[in-house]
C-alpha cells in the first residue's frame, strides 16, 4: 500500500476545525479531488456512515466509496475505502499552543488497481500527484478556518 500522509498547523482551536471537517457532505468545499458526496445511510456523522465520493484527479474520474470506522468529535474521523481504491485513512486533531491552535494530520494507507497503475501507481499517483493535492486542500481548509 502506499502511505500518504500530510498536515498542517491551523490557528483554531480543535472544536472549531472539527466543526468544519465534521460535516462530511462538506468536504467537497475544501478538497479540490472530492466532487460530489452522497450518503448510502441515512446516517450522516459517526461510525458505520457510509458514503460515495465522486473523485476527479485530472483525467481520471472514479467513485470512491467509503465507511466511516473512527469518530471521536474534536480529535479523530477515520474511513475504510471500499470501492476501486481500498485502504484506510485518518483525519487526526492534536491541539497546540493550550488549545488555541491544532494541527491537523490527514493520513492513508491505499491500495491502487492495477489500471491506475497498481504498486508504482501507489507509489508515484500517491507520494507525487494525491500529497501535492492534498496539501493544497489544506491550504483551502486552512482559509476556511481562519478566513
Amino acid at each position: 500500500m502506499g502511505r500518504i500522509t500530510v498536515s498542517i498547523d491551523l490557528n483554531a482551536s480543535p472544536d472549531r476545525l472539527w466543526s468544519i471537517v465534521e460535516p462530511i457532505e462538506r468536504h467537497v468545499d475544501w478538497m479540490a479531488d472530492a466532487v460530489a458526496i452522497r450518503f448510502e445511510t441515512e446516517q450522516t456523522r459517526g461510525v458505520g456512515t457510509r458514503f460515495l465520493c465522486d473523485t476527479k484527479v485530472g483525467p481520471i474520474k472514479l467513485t470512491d466509496r467509503m465507511r466511516i470506522t473512527e469518530w471521536v468529535p474534536g480529535e479523530a474521523m477515520g474511513v475504510e475505502h471500499t470501492g476501486l481504491v481500498t485502504g484506510t485513512g485518518i483525519f487526526t486533531l492534536a491541539p497546540l499552543d493550550e488549545g488555541r491552535r491544532t494541527r491537523f494530520t490527514w493520513s492513508e494507507d491505499l491500495k491502487f488497481p492495477w489500471w491506475l497503475g497498481g504498486r508504482l501507481g501507489e507509489l508515484i499517483g500517491g507520494n507525487l500527484v494525491m500529497k501535492a493535492i492534498w496539501r493544497r486542500n489544506l491550504t483551502s481548509l486552512q482559509k476556511l478556518v481562519e478566513g
